[in-house]
């Protein structure tokens, strides 16, 4: 089975302190759902289109995984805390097996 990645692009971030609360609920609750943080932070370089913007990749044992720990209710309130302090996006892609 293939490993699934939740890579997450913040695009502006006007509330770092409801960033700093969301992470302490939602690091257990990705931890908790098997996520391992691979990279986190500002890129070290960009090429082509890209924007300088913090980038985290946590990875799975599957895309079932990422998508059922992003959907619990543990990560939900961690997503509660982050309304409105963060633009971001995240895509979560299947591994290549």
């Amino acid at each position: 089975m293939a490993k699934g990645y939740w890579v997450a692009f913040y695009r502006s971030v006007s509330n770092p302190a409801a960033l700093a609360e969301y992470a302490k609920l939602a690091g257990p609750a990705i931890q908790a759902g098997g996520g391992r943080f691979l990279a986190r932070g500002g890129p070290a370089k960009t090429y082509e289109a890209g924007i300088n913007e913090r980038v985290v990749v946590i990875e799975f044992d599957s895309v079932e995984r990422a998508i059922a720990t992003h959907d619990s209710d543990a990560y939900k309130a961690a997503l509660d805390i982050l309304q409105g302090a963060v633009v971001r996006e995240i895509r979560i892609i299947e591994g290549v097996a």
